[in-house]
């Protein structure tokens, strides 16, 4: 277990790591929309922060969370930031968030990119979010040495938790959970009219499940850009209409699935114009449907919220994975920790390489001087050797130390004189 940050990253001498955010717990999705952060917001958050002098930060938003990870003085610089770029307050978030610190914030990062605390128990999508939200930052400078390895060893951790255990199976997701409602509450789904609007990955997801799993021929998909549309039926061999046309395409569907990814409602009860019942699933953070379609008797709405309560056996069966998972996450955090304590020595180590570096050149420039046809490439190679031993040697004892590494770094420091190159 990583017992002390600040001991072992210097880096964090000033500064904490901090995880901060709200997610399906305690914010509900109306809430969550205030803190969605679009590309360009999440984009102007890293330019700010970086303006701001954070050492490294990572965004991650989806339909369920919205967190930043990253280093500050407090907690609030990280708040502002996010409040800044989202159309949440201050005081709004303070009422539905967590803030972690230091170790706690690893564990939650930990549990996080592994699907321990999704939604629906074991969902891996947010990994790739993750993945993303860590190439943004890289790409301007804004990843240091502690959150690469950090994240890396999070992909590690879900990657073996994927391959390892059975927590991902009968793959629940928020776009399967919406066809296992589906299935579950209208009769004869095959026979149905299906529209699907917003094409993005909830949406294409949500596609390919209709089509696994419902035997539904009758399948028509928008999208304001008709050729992403195109790009996903062409591969299902699927119906494809103009945005033009949602009007007379929503009334003569028996199922509306809404993915789309706007920051305003897509539908409302003006666009419905109804002969006959119609199932409204909203998938979209904020929320894409308007809740004055309640209003007209023949609609059913359901958002993705609603969609989490199902539990199945394939979730029941999922928990039995938990201490398994947990375990890898436990031998993959054991190896960030033997890692974040090389941080504390790495540079003493270096700096004592140096020294007997020094003190070698010095003695075979005195030897090759006194000693007639002297071997001076052998002894080159023989030094560097004995001194590669002798510093391994010393970083060994220093990964064992534990409490008293500080002692032995001072120890060292002070027989070999390096306080001044330290």
């Amino acid at each position: 277990m990583i017992q002390n940050l600040k001991r072992h990253f210097p880096q964090a001498a000033n500064a904490n790591f901090f995880a901060i955010g709200l997610n399906y717990k305690k914010a509900d999705a109306e809430i969550r929309g205030h803190f969605s952060i679009s590309e360009q917001a999440q984009s102007a958050i890293l330019q700010q922060a970086k303006d701001d002098g954070i050492p490294a930060i990572v965004v991650i938003s989806t339909c369920n969370r919205t967190e930043i990870y990253g280093f500050a003085k407090d907690e609030i610089q990280l708040i502002k930031l996010l409040c800044e770029h989202t159309h949440g307050t201050v005081d709004e978030f303070k009422n539905v968030s967590y803030i972690y610190k230091n170790i706690i914030a690893i564990d939650h990062l930990f549990r996080v990119g592994t699907g321990l605390d999704s939604q629906i128990l074991g969902d891996f999508e947010i990994i790739s979010q993750l993945r993303h939200g860590f190439k943004q930052s890289k790409k301007i400078g804004m990843i240091n040495p502690f959150m690469e390895r950090l994240i890396n060893a999070v992909i590690q951790a879900s990657k073996r938790i994927k391959n390892e255990t059975e927590i991902s199976s009968g793959a629940t997701s928020v776009s399967f959970a919406s066809v296992q409602y589906i299935l579950a509450r209208v009769p004869y789904v095959s026979e149905k009219n299906i529209l699907l609007f917003g094409t993005g990955k909830i949406g294409r997801n949500t596609c390919e499940n209709l089509i696994k799993h419902t035997n539904n021929e009758h399948i028509t998909l928008i999208n304001r850009t008709k050729g992403k549309a195109e790009k996903i039926a062409g591969k299902f061999n699927l119906v494809v209409k103009d945005y033009a046309d949602i009007q007379s395409e929503i009334s003569s569907s028996d199922i509306l699935i809404v993915a789309t990814g706007a920051q305003q409602p897509t539908i409302n009860k003006d666009l419905l114009f109804l002969k006959k019942p119609l199932l409204i699933l909203d998938l979209s953070i904020p929320k894409n449907v308007s809740e004055d379609v309640k209003d007209l008797d023949n609609v059913t709405l359901v958002h993705l919220d609603d969609l989490s309560a199902i539990t199945d056996k394939t979730l029941e069966k999922r928990s039995k994975q938990i201490p398994q998972a947990e375990q890898i996450i436990a031998e993959i955090k054991e190896e960030f920790d033997a890692w974040l304590k090389t941080r504390k020595f790495a540079p003493t180590i270096k700096a004592l390489k140096g020294k007997l570096n020094d003190l070698k050149d010095a003695e075979i420039d005195f030897q090759s001087k006194k000693i007639k046809d002297f071997n001076q490439q052998q002894a080159e190679i023989i030094s560097n050797r004995l001194i590669q031993k002798i510093t391994t040697q010393f970083a060994n004892h220093l990964k064992s130390e534990g409490k008293t590494i500080d002692e032995s770094l001072e120890m060292i420091q002070r027989v070999f004189h390096l306080e001044d190159n330290v």
